[in-house]
């Protein structure tokens, strides 16, 4: 049975994602005339949302290394060539990649490496197809779709390892609804990372969307970072780790034996660390002008405590 959707909708995100979308294409195209048009879906307009950052990215990237030729391609490609590399999930198609580590630079847009859409891009195996496929689908199925679609929509399959080995997964502001990862061979475990970092996006596009500035004088202490940090860490951490508390929560009565204990000890772990954030969120939340994005916060905060 499908768990209740968590309540993530949030209508300034959407017009952000439409707005942005404009005003990136007229920055790359001043000439070019964009019409209004008839009004996309959440969906699609998530999508286009995502796919024009990889092309202001990787369009800017080439014109500062004078490389005519990619930024020709950029200008050809405003999806990015999304068509060619499409792969189909429960949550409408997405973008599946595997770049090789070498592949991803460095540089003063990111603390993390990062991977853009461009021409020498391909499609990830199909079996990483296949395994993201079925994150995707077990993420919808227990009430992560909203998020899925509007906040994941390029997954960049990064290390493959072994069940309990450390997995690091990451995003950046400069490619929202990109999600970088490392990967186990179980969807459920994948399905967890997506959805902990489809979080971050959400929360940055709200952010950004209610033109919310959030106080760095303040400090909370991270039993996640085991260190103070500013506020703005701090309620991003106290976003995203529910999210997967109450995701392993509900999908942890479906799985058994390695995964099984696997998951459960996560959960353990993450519920002790959650609780001793319960007062400094309180606080932490009173720096978040927006009513509704304050509600959010909280509202996901509250049900992955009482778990």
């Amino acid at each position: 049975m499908d768990a209740p959707a968590t309540a993530l909708s949030f209508a300034p995100i959407q017009a952000q994602h439409r707005d942005r979308t404009r005003r990136i294409r007229a920055v790359l195209k001043p000439a070019a005339r964009h019409p209004a048009g008839t009004p996309e879906s959440p969906e699609s307009a998530a999508a286009e949302y995502c796919l024009t950052h990889h092309v202001l990215e990787g369009a800017e990237a080439a014109a500062r290394a004078r490389d005519t030729a990619a930024f020709d391609w950029y200008s050809a490609h405003p999806d990015a060539n999304a068509p060619a590399l499409l792969t189909p999930t429960a949550v409408g198609p997405r973008i599946v990649v595997a770049p090789h580590l070498d592949r991803l630079p460095r540089s003063t847009i990111s603390e993390t490496p990062y991977y853009v859409l461009g021409p020498d891009t391909i499609p990830a195996p199909p079996d990483l197809r296949e395994l993201a496929a079925a994150a995707y689908a077990v993420g919808a199925r227990h009430g992560f779709a909203d998020l899925l679609i509007g906040h994941a929509v390029v997954v960049c399959l990064l290390r493959r390892k072994q069940l309990g080995d450390t997995l690091d997964s990451w995003t950046i502001t400069r490619l929202p609804g990109t999600v970088y990862c490392d990967h186990v061979d179980e969807p459920v475990v994948l399905a967890r990372d997506v959805i902990h970092e489809a979080g971050h996006n959400w929360l940055n596009d709200a952010l950004t969307a209610t033109a919310c500035k959030i106080s760095e004088e303040a400090t909370f202490y991270s039993p996640w970072k085991k260190t103070m940090r500013p506020a703005f860490g701090f309620l991003h951490a106290c976003f995203a780790f529910p999210l997967t508390v109450i995701y392993t929560a509900r999908v942890l009565p479906s799985t058994s034996g390695d995964l099984h204990r696997f998951l459960s000890a996560y959960l353990e772990q993450q519920r002790g660390m959650l609780a001793t954030t319960a007062n400094d969120h309180a606080h932490a939340l009173t720096l978040i002008a927006d009513p509704d994005l304050r509600r959010h916060l909280h509202s996901v905060h509250r049900e992955a405590l009482s778990l």
